[in-house]
């Protein structure tokens, strides 16, 4: 960045899967990162866990020339202050994410954009929960961040243009490109892809085809680049159905129910990659 345009201060809430994302990409990409977390076993973890996904992006070659930046962990929401964004990136559930948010927003300036990592829950939904709505937006990082350069921006009914602006300068900074959509349940992405998922799962249930076939078809006759239950393995199984029950909830879609076999996974802690085990395995994962 340059000196009328100097490198944007983040904040991170939430120290799981898609916080410790945003985090390697922000970092890899020269921005520095507060990375807040409440739970102090994770908080103690995370700049571990950062540093294997900064090792894996770099095998990979999706890591700037920018150098590392720095990393400072916290373990209070008002540790935010200070931020020109914060990004919540906690569990996908509408009241926590409401009582996070409204605490950075008492913490922080009225310059500060704040952002939802939500897959599902509608912008305003959220924002009318806060003291200042129009601070808040939406952008839908994908998992892994640091790999895929396309996010989803959502502008809420009330979201300033300074939001948008502010947020639109880091996504700059980090290499990414926004597509911004109207606000809604799911949003684009969730919409189509959860749903299909949820198909694709119901599939194997039924005995139908095995996981690695139903991938195989997707993949080799429609292109699709991982197959849905890869997908799914990859986004975490019991946050995919976290995000399926708000989607049947707000649209009544019954094909966005979550199937039974989704909903076994979880009871029995096959979460996907992150916990090696899900439609496939995975050896070597730290969760």
């Amino acid at each position: 960045m340059t000196e009328e345009h100097p490198t944007p201060r983040l904040a991170v809430l939430g120290a799981g899967v898609m916080g410790v994302g945003i985090t390697t990409l922000a970092l890899g990409q020269g921005v520095p990162v507060v990375l807040v977390e409440t739970d102090p076993a994770k908080r103690a973890d995370a700049p571990a866990r950062v540093e294997r996904e900064l090792r894996t992006a770099q095998l990979m070659g999706v890591r700037s020339g920018a150098p590392r930046a720095e990393l400072v962990t916290a373990a209070r929401p008002a540790d935010c202050a200070g931020a020109d964004v914060v990004i919540e990136a906690i569990t996908e559930d509408a009241g926590l994410k409401a009582a996070a948010l409204t605490e950075v927003s008492e913490a922080v300036g009225e310059d500060t954009a704040l952002v939802t990592n939500t897959s599902s829950i509608p912008v305003d939904e959220l924002a009318a929960k806060l003291p200042r709505p129009e601070d808040l937006l939406g952008v839908h990082f994908m998992n892994p961040s640091y790999l895929i350069r396309t996010v989803e921006v959502i502008r809420g009914s009330r979201t300033s243009a300074r939001a948008v602006d502010s947020v639109t300068r880091l996504l700059t900074a980090l290499g990414r490109r926004g597509v911004l959509v109207g606000d809604g349940p799911g949003f684009v992405t969730s919409r189509v892809l959860h749903r299909m998922i949820n198909d694709a799962a119901r599939i194997v249930q039924e005995g139908r085809a095995s996981a690695e076939d139903v991938d195989t078809l997707m993949q080799d006759c429609l292109g699709h680049r991982t197959g849905p239950l890869r997908t799914a393995d990859l986004i975490g199984i019991d946050n995919l159905v976290d995000s399926l029950r708000v989607l049947h909830e707000r649209t009544g879609d019954e094909g966005c129910r979550p199937c039974e076999l989704l909903l076994q996974k979880v009871r029995d802690g096959e979460h996907g990659r992150k916990s090696g085990q899900g439609f496939y395995t995975y050896t070597g994962v730290v969760s």
